[in-house]
Protein backbone atom coordinates (compact mmCIF):
# COMPACT_ATOMS: atom_id res chain seq x y z
CA UNK A 1 0.00 0.00 0.00
CA UNK A 2 1.20 3.71 -0.50
CA UNK A 3 1.96 5.40 2.26
CA UNK A 4 -0.48 8.48 1.30
CA UNK A 5 -3.04 6.25 0.49
CA UNK A 6 -6.63 7.16 1.83
CA UNK A 7 -7.68 4.18 3.62
CA UNK A 8 -11.52 4.34 4.21
CA UNK A 9 -13.34 5.22 7.38
CA UNK A 10 -15.59 2.99 9.03
CA UNK A 11 -18.98 3.66 9.28
CA UNK A 12 -22.12 2.93 11.24
CA UNK A 13 -23.08 -0.59 10.83
CA UNK A 14 -19.43 -2.15 9.75
CA UNK A 15 -17.94 -4.64 11.30
CA UNK A 16 -15.15 -2.85 14.13
CA UNK A 17 -12.19 -3.00 12.29
CA UNK A 18 -9.54 -5.82 13.70
CA UNK A 19 -6.34 -5.06 15.36
CA UNK A 20 -4.01 -6.42 18.29
CA UNK A 21 -2.14 -3.96 20.40
CA UNK A 22 0.00 -3.25 23.38
CA UNK A 23 -1.82 -1.53 26.35
CA UNK A 24 -1.35 -0.13 29.89
CA UNK A 25 -3.52 -2.65 30.79
CA UNK A 26 -1.33 -5.77 28.83
CA UNK A 27 -1.92 -6.85 25.24
CA UNK A 28 -5.66 -6.76 23.66
CA UNK A 29 -6.89 -8.04 20.47
CA UNK A 30 -9.85 -6.28 19.29
CA UNK A 31 -12.34 -6.50 19.19
CA UNK A 32 -12.31 -10.51 19.97
CA UNK A 33 -11.04 -10.25 23.37
CA UNK A 34 -14.77 -7.96 23.86
CA UNK A 35 -17.61 -10.13 22.46
CA UNK A 36 -20.49 -9.94 24.19
CA UNK A 37 -20.13 -6.62 26.14
CA UNK A 38 -20.41 -2.88 24.62
CA UNK A 39 -17.12 -1.49 23.91
CA UNK A 40 -16.47 2.56 23.89
CA UNK A 41 -13.27 2.92 22.01
CA UNK A 42 -12.30 6.55 21.74
CA UNK A 43 -9.09 8.54 21.09
CA UNK A 44 -6.88 11.63 22.70
CA UNK A 45 -4.81 13.65 21.02
CA UNK A 46 -2.23 13.98 23.17
CA UNK A 47 -0.72 12.46 27.18
CA UNK A 48 -0.35 14.94 29.89
CA UNK A 49 -2.61 17.73 27.94
CA UNK A 50 -5.22 19.09 29.98
CA UNK A 51 -8.05 18.70 27.97
CA UNK A 52 -7.24 14.94 27.93
CA UNK A 53 -6.48 14.54 31.90
CA UNK A 54 -10.37 15.59 32.45
CA UNK A 55 -11.26 13.42 30.14
CA UNK A 56 -9.79 10.30 31.39
CA UNK A 57 -10.32 11.29 35.04
CA UNK A 58 -14.43 11.79 33.88
CA UNK A 59 -13.79 8.50 32.15
CA UNK A 60 -12.07 7.14 35.30
CA UNK A 61 -14.63 7.98 37.89
CA UNK A 62 -17.45 6.60 35.92
CA UNK A 63 -15.85 3.42 34.75
CA UNK A 64 -18.33 1.26 36.98
CA UNK A 65 -21.43 3.17 35.62
CA UNK A 66 -20.67 1.73 32.07
CA UNK A 67 -19.84 -1.13 33.68
CA UNK A 68 -23.11 -2.06 34.54
CA UNK A 69 -24.03 -0.89 31.78
CA UNK A 70 -21.93 -4.02 30.04
CA UNK A 71 -19.65 -1.78 28.42
CA UNK A 72 -15.76 -1.80 28.39
CA UNK A 73 -13.75 1.32 27.85
CA UNK A 74 -10.67 1.44 25.54
CA UNK A 75 -8.75 4.37 25.36
CA UNK A 76 -6.26 5.45 22.70
CA UNK A 77 -3.22 7.92 21.93
CA UNK A 78 -0.35 7.75 19.25
CA UNK A 79 2.14 8.11 22.47
CA UNK A 80 3.83 5.50 23.78
CA UNK A 81 3.15 2.87 26.27
CA UNK A 82 5.72 4.58 28.90
CA UNK A 83 4.50 7.91 28.66
CA UNK A 84 1.30 6.62 29.22
CA UNK A 85 2.17 4.95 32.60
CA UNK A 86 4.05 8.18 33.50
CA UNK A 87 0.61 10.01 32.62
CA UNK A 88 -1.49 7.79 34.38
CA UNK A 89 0.53 8.23 37.08
CA UNK A 90 0.38 12.09 37.29
CA UNK A 91 -2.98 11.60 37.44
CA UNK A 92 -3.59 9.42 40.58
CA UNK A 93 -0.80 11.06 42.35
CA UNK A 94 -1.07 14.82 41.46
CA UNK A 95 -4.29 16.23 40.03
CA UNK A 96 -7.45 17.15 41.66
CA UNK A 97 -10.01 18.07 39.43
CA UNK A 98 -13.97 18.79 40.33
CA UNK A 99 -13.69 17.07 43.38
CA UNK A 100 -11.87 13.75 41.79
CA UNK A 101 -8.57 12.86 43.32
CA UNK A 102 -6.46 9.53 43.88
CA UNK A 103 -8.36 8.50 40.14
CA UNK A 104 -6.96 5.36 39.09
CA UNK A 105 -7.56 4.82 35.36
CA UNK A 106 -8.36 0.85 35.27
CA UNK A 107 -9.04 0.45 31.51
CA UNK A 108 -6.73 0.04 28.95
CA UNK A 109 -4.81 2.90 27.05
CA UNK A 110 -3.64 1.80 23.44
CA UNK A 111 -0.09 2.75 22.40
CA UNK A 112 -0.32 3.35 18.79
CA UNK A 113 3.18 4.88 18.05
CA UNK A 114 2.91 3.81 14.31
CA UNK A 115 -0.38 5.44 14.04
CA UNK A 116 -1.92 2.29 12.49
CA UNK A 117 -4.91 1.75 14.74
CA UNK A 118 -5.71 5.72 14.62
CA UNK A 119 -5.30 5.06 10.98
CA UNK A 120 -7.46 2.05 10.55
CA UNK A 121 -10.51 4.38 12.52
CA UNK A 122 -10.25 7.50 10.70
CA UNK A 123 -9.03 9.35 13.65
CA UNK A 124 -6.49 11.15 12.38
CA UNK A 125 -8.02 14.52 10.76
CA UNK A 126 -5.50 16.05 8.65
CA UNK A 127 -7.61 19.52 8.70
CA UNK A 128 -7.10 19.19 12.65
CA UNK A 129 -3.60 17.36 12.75
CA UNK A 130 -1.45 14.94 11.29
CA UNK A 131 0.44 13.72 13.96
CA UNK A 132 -2.52 13.68 16.75
CA UNK A 133 -5.65 11.81 16.97
CA UNK A 134 -9.29 13.83 17.35
CA UNK A 135 -11.55 13.15 19.95
CA UNK A 136 -13.35 10.15 18.35
CA UNK A 137 -15.65 8.21 19.99
CA UNK A 138 -16.67 4.51 18.71
CA UNK A 139 -19.90 2.94 20.25
CA UNK A 140 -19.52 -1.11 19.32
CA UNK A 141 -21.90 -3.30 20.26
CA UNK A 142 -21.06 -7.11 21.74
CA UNK A 143 -20.94 -8.81 18.77
CA UNK A 144 -18.60 -6.39 16.98
CA UNK A 145 -20.48 -3.95 14.75
CA UNK A 146 -20.07 -0.16 14.91
CA UNK A 147 -23.11 1.36 16.15
CA UNK A 148 -22.26 4.82 16.99
CA UNK A 149 -19.67 7.52 16.07
CA UNK A 150 -18.78 11.32 17.47
CA UNK A 151 -15.70 13.27 16.59
CA UNK A 152 -15.04 15.96 18.29
CA UNK A 153 -12.04 18.66 17.54
CA UNK A 154 -9.24 18.80 19.79
CA UNK A 155 -9.98 21.99 21.78
CA UNK A 156 -13.32 20.51 22.84
CA UNK A 157 -13.66 17.96 25.91
CA UNK A 158 -16.50 15.22 25.44
CA UNK A 159 -19.76 15.35 26.92
CA UNK A 160 -19.64 12.27 28.82
CA UNK A 161 -23.33 12.70 30.12
CA UNK A 162 -23.88 12.34 26.48
CA UNK A 163 -21.92 9.18 25.71
CA UNK A 164 -23.77 7.19 28.60
CA UNK A 165 -27.38 8.64 27.19
CA UNK A 166 -26.37 7.13 23.54
CA UNK A 167 -25.66 4.00 25.04
CA UNK A 168 -28.60 3.57 26.92
CA UNK A 169 -30.62 4.86 24.44
CA UNK A 170 -29.41 2.28 21.40
CA UNK A 171 -29.55 -0.63 24.49
CA UNK A 172 -33.59 0.14 24.89
CA UNK A 173 -34.07 0.39 21.21
CA UNK A 174 -32.73 -2.89 20.17
CA UNK A 175 -34.12 -4.22 23.76
CA UNK A 176 -37.65 -3.14 23.09
CA UNK A 177 -37.64 -2.43 19.10
CA UNK A 178 -38.53 0.97 19.72
CA UNK A 179 -36.29 4.25 18.47
CA UNK A 180 -36.09 7.80 21.38
CA UNK A 181 -37.03 10.86 20.49
CA UNK A 182 -34.66 13.95 21.00
CA UNK A 183 -33.10 14.54 24.50
CA UNK A 184 -34.59 11.57 25.06
CA UNK A 185 -34.04 10.63 28.92
CA UNK A 186 -34.86 6.65 30.47
CA UNK A 187 -38.75 7.06 32.08
CA UNK A 188 -39.42 9.26 29.27
CA UNK A 189 -41.78 8.34 26.28
CA UNK A 190 -40.33 6.29 23.43
CA UNK A 191 -41.23 6.50 19.89
CA UNK A 192 -43.45 3.02 18.28
CA UNK A 193 -42.20 2.21 14.73
CA UNK A 194 -44.27 3.70 11.81
CA UNK A 195 -47.23 2.37 10.95
CA UNK A 196 -46.64 -0.04 7.45
CA UNK A 197 -49.95 -0.02 6.44
CA UNK A 198 -53.45 1.94 5.66
CA UNK A 199 -55.48 -0.17 8.62
CA UNK A 200 -52.56 0.11 11.17
CA UNK A 201 -52.36 3.87 10.80
CA UNK A 202 -56.23 4.28 10.79
CA UNK A 203 -56.05 2.32 14.45
CA UNK A 204 -54.11 4.59 15.95
CA UNK A 205 -55.44 7.54 15.42
CA UNK A 206 -58.71 6.15 16.40
CA UNK A 207 -57.27 5.24 19.35
CA UNK A 208 -57.56 1.53 19.28
CA UNK A 209 -53.96 0.98 20.60
CA UNK A 210 -52.14 1.85 23.93
CA UNK A 211 -50.27 4.75 22.38
CA UNK A 212 -50.15 8.63 22.01
CA UNK A 213 -50.16 9.73 18.05
CA UNK A 214 -49.71 13.27 17.20
CA UNK A 215 -50.43 11.80 13.71
CA UNK A 216 -50.06 8.28 11.99
CA UNK A 217 -46.57 8.77 11.54
CA UNK A 218 -45.90 10.06 15.13
CA UNK A 219 -46.64 7.90 17.71
CA UNK A 220 -45.46 7.00 21.52
CA UNK A 221 -45.92 5.09 24.12
CA UNK A 222 -44.47 5.07 27.76
CA UNK A 223 -41.84 3.09 28.68
CA UNK A 224 -40.84 3.34 32.89
CA UNK A 225 -37.21 4.15 33.94
CA UNK A 226 -37.35 1.16 36.20
CA UNK A 227 -37.99 -1.35 32.55
CA UNK A 228 -35.16 0.27 30.87
CA UNK A 229 -32.59 0.53 33.83
CA UNK A 230 -33.32 -3.32 34.11
CA UNK A 231 -32.99 -4.38 30.56
CA UNK A 232 -29.45 -2.53 30.43
CA UNK A 233 -28.46 -3.54 33.25
CA UNK A 234 -25.66 -6.21 32.72
CA UNK A 235 -26.43 -9.97 34.58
Amino acid sequence: MEQNQAIPMPRIGDKAPEFKAVTTQGDINFPADYKGSWVILFSHPADFTPVCTSEFMTFATLEDKFAKANCKLVGLSVDGLYSHIAWLRTIKEKIEYKGMKDVEVRFPLIEDITMEVAKKYGMIQPGESSTKAVRAVFFIDPKGIIRAIIYYPLSLGRNFDELYRALIAMQTADNFSIATPADWQPGDDVIVPTAGSCGVAKDRMEGKEKMKCYDWFFCTKELDKESVIKAVTKK
